[in-house]
């Protein structure tokens, strides 16, 4: 459930990058109960179809459309979808993202360059493509990132190198799309709960826990609280915020931690 009562989206549409799994699927559903129009994006049709439905199933209005973020033809084909299903966009959220743990001399090039493209490339691609469709005043970009963009992480160099990317790039586009009253930002999620992240970090029940105990607020945060931090960046009530990077992981970066290398032992 929402912290928010109103809806705060009303008569907006949202595109929604990797809204067919995980945080981009909750944060698209968050949007979704608070009067957005959604188009999903991602890879593999079915698990879109089946977001959308669950969307459309709490009254919801949602469509999808399969396409790889690191195609720039494809993602800018689903853009003009978008836009020619529920007009012009209000918010775009990049939330595709690729990870596996890996130590440097255990990755290959190809594996290095596959999160960089997705996570990378694949933000700049959306943006790219979403900017002459984005409603302005008013438009809101935001993406995932990672606080391993700014903490390095055993095990997360492609992943760091990546978010600390997105993040570079989100700042540069406040600078560069201010003018025109759009806002870009973005979440760095901490260690959060039934994630494919978590699953792949912390595969084992132990390591899920030891993860926990190394979080001040002594757990894992929630889709939920992630989806309403989104929420609140894409709607009005933050309508002077921009340029930011929200960090949501319950303080675990304010510590020095190598949950990544401990987790996988």
């Amino acid at each position: 459930m929402s912290i928010f009562r109103d809806h705060l989206l009303a008569g907006r549409t949202a595109f929604v990058t990797g809204g067919g799994s995980g945080i981009g699927q909750r944060m698209a559903e968050r949007f979704a109960e608070h009067g957005a129009c959604v188009m999903l994006v991602g890879r593999n049709q079915e698990k879109l179809d089946a977001a959308a439905s669950a969307i459309r199933g709490r009254g919801g209005v949602a469509a999808t459309r399969a396409a790889d973020v690191r195609d720039y033809g494809a993602i800018a084909a689903a853009v003009k979808s978008a836009r020619d299903q529920f007009g012009e966009i209000d918010i775009l959220l990049c939330a595709a993202a690729g990870n596996f743990p890996a130590p440097v001399l255990g990755m290959s090039a190809n594996g290095f360059k596959a999160v960089i493209d997705i996570d990378l490339l694949g933000t700049f691609n959306a943006c790219r493509a979403a900017y002459e469709h984005l409603r302005k005043p008013g438009a809101s970009v935001l993406a995932i990132s990672a606080s391993f963009a700014f903490q390095p992480a055993a095990l997360q160099s492609h992943v760091g190198a990546a978010k600390a990317g997105v993040d570079n790039l989100i700042k540069t586009l406040a600078i560069e799309w201010g003018a025109d009253g759009v806002r870009c930002n973005s979440i760095c999620p901490g260690p959060t709960d039934d994630t494919e992240g978590m699953r792949r970090l912390a595969p084992t029940e132990e390591a899920r826990q030891r993860t926990a105990r190394s979080v001040p607020l002594g757990r894992l945060g929630t889709k939920d609280e992630l989806a309403d931090l989104a929420l609140f960046l894409c709607s009005d009530a933050a309508g002077y915020i921009t340029g930011a990077v929200y960090v949501c992981d319950g303080g675990m970066s304010l510590c020095r931690s190598s949950f990544a290398l401990r987790a996988v032992e």
